[in-house]
Formats: structure tokens, sequence, C-alpha cells
């Protein structure tokens, strides 16, 4: 096998490892087209592992990278929320698809990590890495790394958010808040929500979302209804996966304009809210009703 066919072997599960850091598709695949610039440049002859080597150099990448971009989020307008992964038989990715089980919820949660703890607790968490080879890749002791995938935990356990509620139970939450905004049953749809329901849009600078995340079950209702209000003659919803859950995509006309996902709590309430705005951020359609087609495309070396 020659070394740029071990690169393509792994790139599936760098791309992977990088989304799950960086929690978007172009940050994602730029960290893996400078993975390649590094691999294209080593001594491969004395590379004994070269799937560890390059997960290594990845995880160096990728943690740059998100140093670089929370410094770039300090003048983001509004909330920023993590790139939904759409679900697409006929364009899906390889190395997106091996992503597509991470949750946005957990995306956002570890959003609030350090780098080096995010880092940590992927490569553990998610490929099953040794902490010796953590250690290695993060300049740290193993000790030192026990305790960041150890603090990650307890961050992840902490957050309101019950990851491991059924996806049917999910979607039948999110239709019924949507069925009950619809039909002016305000009070049903506040009895969906968690009393410390946390509601977040992003539309970056190209959407209108608000600026703020909306909390409390009469927040969320208030603007959710004014938006039904506003869009019910143009909007249609088609129901997809993103991320490996259930999800809706809101077009207005032929456009895609809103992505929505929920998580709920140990309850079966719903406690999280994600609405996705930015175009940027959105899966395409062809023709407006067809699959579903990335925003970003894919590089080769």
């Amino acid at each position: 096998m020659t070394w740029v066919d071990q690169f393509e072997a792994q790139r599936p599960m760098l791309t992977a490892l990088c989304y799950r850091m960086l929690g978007e598709r172009a940050a994602a695949e730029d960290a893996v087209q400078d993975t390649w610039l590094k691999w294209s440049r080593a001594d491969h002859g004395a590379i004994r592992t070269p799937a560890a080597w390059l997960r290594t150099a990845a995880t160096r990448v990728a943690i740059d990278a998100l140093r670089r971009a929370r410094a770039r989020r300090e003048t983001y307008v509004g909330p920023w929320l993590p790139e939904p992964l759409v679900a697409d038989d006929t364009t899906a990715e390889t190395g997106f698809e091996l992503a597509q089980d991470c949750e946005l919820a957990l995306l956002w949660i570890m959003d609030t990590f350090p780098a080096s703890e995010r880092a940590a607790f992927i490569l553990r968490e998610a490929f099953d890495a040794g902490y010796a080879e953590i250690a290695e890749t993060l300049g740290k002791s193993e000790a030192a790394c026990r305790q960041l995938v150890s603090r990650a935990h307890r961050r992840v356990a902490q957050a309101p958010p019950d990851l491991s509620q059924p996806s049917d139970l999910r979607a039948a939450r999110i239709s019924g808040f949507l069925a009950a905004i619809a039909s002016n049953d305000l009070e049903a749809a506040k009895r969906l929500l968690a009393p410390d329901a946390v509601s977040i849009s992003d539309g970056g600078r190209k959407a209108r979302a608000a600026r703020r995340p909306l909390t409390g079950p009469d927040d969320i209702v208030a603007v959710s209804h004014a938006i039904t209000l506003k869009h019910a003659a143009s909007r249609t919803i088609v129901p997809l996966t993103a991320n490996g859950q259930p999800a809706l995509l809101f077009f207005d006309r032929d456009t895609p304009d809103t992505l929505m996902t929920a998580v709920l709590n140990d309850r079966g309430e719903i406690c999280w809210i994600y609405t996705m705005r930015n175009p940027d951020k959105l899966p395409l359609r062809d023709g407006g009703r067809g699959d579903v087609r990335s925003t970003s495309v894919a590089r080769r070396p």
C-alpha cells in the first residue's frame, strides 16, 4: 500500500474526528487537508503505525483550528451552533457518515470544553484511543489525560439534555410541539417544554434569529408562535435525519430556511431546542424538494 493509499484508508476516520472537534463540515475538511500536507512531508519509512500517526496529527491540527475558531466567534452575531449533518444516501461521504452518530446537543456541550479536554474525550470515547496515545498527542501525562476525560464525562452528565431518549419519542415531541403552536393551543405547547427549557437559534450575519437563547416555556412559545404566524402561508416542513436524530427542515417556498431539532430531559420534556437558520450551515435541496445536498465540497489531495 502506498503512502497515498494509507492516507485515503484513514480519511473517513480523520474527517469524523475533525468534525467532532470543530462542529463544521468545511472546517473539518480544511483540517483533514492540513493533515494531508503534514503526511505528504513526513518520513513514511519511519512511521510504524500510520493510523495512529495520522490521528495524532489531525487532533493537533484540529486543536489549533478550534482555538482560532473560538477567537473568531467572539465577533459572531448571536449564538453559534454546530453545523448539522443531514443523512443522504445519494451524496453522503463516508467520513461524514461516520460522524452522523455525534449528536448536535453533544457537540454543543463539548464546545464549552477546553480544546485539550475535548480532544481527550473524543479520542477516548469515539475512537477508543489508549491513554498512552492521548498523552503523546496532547503532550501531557497519562494521569492528566485520565483527569481530562473524567472531567468531560462529568460535564456531559450534568448537562440537561438526556441523550439516551429514543428517537421516536423525540420525533413525537417535536411534532406535537409544532402542532400545538400551529393550532394556537399555546398552553399545550408549554406543557411539552421543561420549566428550564432553552431554545438556541443560529442565524450568523445572514438570517434573522434570536440574538440570545430563549429560556422557559413562556419565552419559547411566544417567539415560536409569532414566527409561525408570520410564515404560515409560505412554509412547508420536511422531516429528515440530522446527526442521527429526527429533525425538521422548513422551506420558505422552495428555499431551505430553517432546520430544527430538539432533545428531551429524563422526564420526556423538551429541554433543548436547536434552530439553524444560517444559510451557510443549512442543507440544500435539488430543485427545492429533491435530494439533500451538502453545502460544502470535499477535497482530495
